[in-house]
């Protein structure tokens, strides 16, 4: 009876091990995706850039899914940059999700007229005017998921009050 239990859990973990491996390549391979579908979009110039978010603020929807698909890399650059490995692979997909979310509002705020303290145009590229935005997203995404995580494993203390009160009296 016991080897049979053995023998069980044994096949369980190699179960286990074999779903980690699957889930590891299928997260390697939704990288390479968004990698390849952002590579079909080659870098363009500032003024080229400057246009392309006049039109999408103008309501082209059409260009501004052309201006979300040339920062994809961008995105997937910051997010590896700033979480570690093991984050990027249980909340990467979530991150990278709501930060396509994020270019599209900053599409709608980006100040095309902007200049710096002396009244001179100043144009910066997209990247420069998201990228902050796009590191706090991350930052503060890996917070909640921590801070989730260590409320579902600690316990709950208030329930437990009057038997360890118990134990410390005895």
């Amino acid at each position: 009876m016991c080897i049979k239990s053995f023998d069980m859990v044994i096949a369980f973990n190699s179960y286990v091990v074999k779903k980690i491996k699957l889930i590891k390549v299928i997260e390697c391979l939704m990288w390479k995706v968004y990698q390849q579908l952002a590579s079909q979009y080659s870098r363009i110039s500032l003024e080229e850039e400057r246009q392309l978010i006049a039109q999408a603020q103008g309501r082209s929807r059409k260009k501004k899914e052309e201006l979300v698909l040339r920062h994809v890399n961008f995105v997937i650059y910051r997010i590896h940059k700033k979480a570690f490995p093991a984050y990027v692979r249980r909340f990467g997909d979530d991150i990278f999700s709501e930060a396509i979310f994020v270019l599209y509002d900053k599409i709608n705020s980006y100040d095309l007229g902007y200049k710096d303290r002396q009244g001179n145009s100043k144009p910066v590229r997209f990247s420069s005017y998201i990228w902050k935005r796009i590191d706090g997203l991350i930052l503060d995404a890996i917070k909640k998921e921590i801070q989730r995580e260590s409320c579902q494993i600690s316990p709950d203390w208030e329930r437990h009050e009057q038997d360890i009160t118990a134990s410390i009296k005895n």
